[in-house]
């Protein structure tokens, strides 16, 4: 079976070369960059074994890109504790969302109006809502990038209506189509990045639901976030185009 790599980030500018990847169930780190191939340095080399290559790496790409610790210092929580993080970020809040189906939003009444009705009748007192107009009356950002299949599963198309509610409260919610997302290499995340420094990634059961939240501070791995963050949000559309030009496809 496949390795399932990620890539975590490289030493150039252009050629994406030398670069460091990621094994996500072991934890083992790939390097792929030029190889060493001077007769008199290889042979300086010791415990080289045959079919091993030497490669050269800047040093800046290990330090910048390479796990910093073998087990990553995570620290897990319960859904009560992630909830108060959106009452104490300091200037943002941004969310990458992929999942096809959330089993939590199947279990409303507003998702059960939307499947039956196609629209939905949206409560702006739930205490999130409250929370988030609260922070983003304070300046505080609170952003979203959704991923949509073509076509749209019934909970994609769920959570396009409900970006009127979102965008109400003072979020800025942006979609982009899987398609897309595949060809700039997004990972299949779930995650909020507070403040550019706090990872809360979402884990999710084979039933779809949130059961838990890992809390990452890692610097190479907030910095990966941050780079994913900024190409979906470059390469992402408003909701309301996006939304319009589905309607005007349909």
């Amino acid at each position: 079976m496949a390795r399932r790599l990620r890539f975590n980030g490289t030493g150039s500018d252009v050629g994406g070369c030398p670069s460091v990847h990621e094994d996500l169930d072991s934890g083992e780190v790939i390097v792929h960059g030029p190889p060493l191939t001077d007769a008199e340095d290889v042979a300086q080399l010791r415990h080289l074994s045959e079919g091993e290559v030497a490669v050269v790496v800047p040093r800046e790409l290990l330090v910048d890109w390479a796990p910093k610790e073998s087990t990553r210092q995570v620290r897990t929580i319960g859904l009560e504790e992630f909830n108060g993080l959106f009452a104490k970020f300091e200037h943002t809040a941004w969310r990458l969302e992929t999942r096809r189906r959330y089993a939590s939003d199947e279990a409303t009444d507003t998702y059960r109006q939307f499947v039956e009705t196609g629209m939905a009748d949206w409560n702006f007192d739930h205490p999130y809502c409250r929370t988030i107009r609260e922070q983003t009356g304070q300046g505080k950002r609170v952003e979203r990038v959704r991923i949509v299949d073509q076509p749209p599963t019934t909970g994609q198309l769920y959570l396009l209506d409900n970006a009127k509610r979102n965008s109400g409260m003072g979020e800025d919610i942006r979609i982009l189509w899987r398609a897309d997302a595949d060809r700039l290499q997004l990972p299949a995340e779930d995650f909020w990045l507070f403040d550019s420094r706090l990872i809360a990634l979402l884990r999710f059961d084979d039933d779809d639901e949130l059961t838990h939240v890992d809390l990452i501070t890692e610097p190479a791995e907030v910095v990966r976030c941050s780079m994913v963050r900024d190409a979906a949000w470059h390469h992402a559309v408003p909701w309301q185009k996006f939304t319009a030009e589905m309607d005007n496809d349909a």
